[in-house]
This record gives structure tokens, C-alpha cells and sequence, in this order.
């Protein structure tokens, strides 16, 4: 079987591996992919790092872009630092997994000059799983009404999301 392939053209060769990372890929991402279905999403309470009380009824009225991240994901890493600018101008709210205590929390964003973004703290996860997150970091984007419109998970761009909050922002 293995000869077979070589005698193959190498274009054909290209194109074979080319679908096969490409299924790999898909697999990967489709099994990230959080549970919870495009609709309402679940209403929680909690309080964010600089300790203010939120809730995501409180959100309604404008879109909504939620990061779930964790302090050990080096996608994460990258992408937050993206996200940031976008809560100057958009409704943004993040939720930090797995990643220690608020204390802990707080130094790592210290660290990555990451100031603006409002954090909930989940160290068990609780808040992720009630949103069906499975892997980080899940981007959920949610119209004036509350109802999940877009749901990203691994890296992306600020202006990929940017043009979804425009879209949702529609709604």
C-alpha cells in the first residue's frame, strides 16, 4: 500500500496529506466545540477580579463577546491580548478556567499588561461547564437579546470578532 502511494504524483501525494490535515483539523475543532447549543445562553451571576457583580442579564441591549480562557493555554497566551482593545468598544466579558486563585489570576494578568478585560474567576470550572466549553479558549458572541449567535473556539482574529459583534449587533 505504502509503494503504492510513492508511485503516486507528488501533487496527488499534496493533495491527499493536504485533506487528511485538513479532516484532522475539522475532527479536533468539532470536538472542542461546546456543547450548548446556538440559542439562549445560560444566565449566571458572579464577580469579577476588581470585584464587581455581574450578571449576564445585565449585558442585554448590546452584543456580547464572552472569552473563556485559561492562564496554562498558550493560545490564550496570544489571544488575549487581542481581545482587549475590543473592550474599549464592545461589551466584553471573560472567564478565566482552571487558572488558580483571584490572586493568581490577577499576578498572571499583571504580567501580560492585560488591565482592561473584566475577569470572572471559575477555578472549577463550574461557569464552563455550564456554558458546554470542553477546550480553551471558546469565544461565545451574543446578540442584544442574549441569544448565542457565534461560537469560536481556538485562535482567531480581533477583527474576525469585531465583525461578528458587528453582526450580532444587527440582531
Amino acid at each position: 500500500m505504502f509503494k503504492r502511494y510513492q508511485s503516486l504524483p507528488r501533487w496527488s501525494r499534496w493533495t491527499i496529506e493536504i485533506l487528511v490535515f485538513v479532516a484532522i483539523f475539522l475532527a479536533i475543532r468539532a470536538y472542542q466545540a461546546p456543547d450548548i447549543e446556538a440559542g439562549s445562553a445560560p444566565d449566571f451571576q458572579g464577580i469579577t477580579l476588581d470585584g464587581q457583580t455581574v450578571s449576564l442579564a445585565e449585558y442585554r441591549g448590546e452584543p456580547l463577546l464572552i472569552v473563556v480562557w485559561a492562564e496554562w493555554c498558550r493560545i490564550c497566551r496570544i489571544e488575549l491580548p487581542m481581545i482587549q482593545p475590543l473592550a474599549k468598544d464592545h461589551q466584553v466579558l471573560t472567564i478565566a478556567i482552571q487558572s488558580g486563585t483571584d490572586e493568581e489570576v490577577r499576578q498572571f494578568l499583571e504580567e501580560q499588561d492585560l488591565h482592561q478585560l473584566p475577569v470572572l474567576n471559575d477555578p472549577q470550572s463550574q461557569l464552563a461547564n455550564a456554558l458546554g466549553v470542553r477546550g480553551v479558549p471558546v469565544m461565545f458572541i451574543l446578540d442584544r437579546e442574549g441569544t448565542i449567535r457565534f461560537t469560536e473556539v481556538g485562535l482567531t482574529s480581533g477583527w474576525g470578532l469585531k465583525a461578528r459583534l458587528w453582526w450580532a449587533g444587527r440582531y
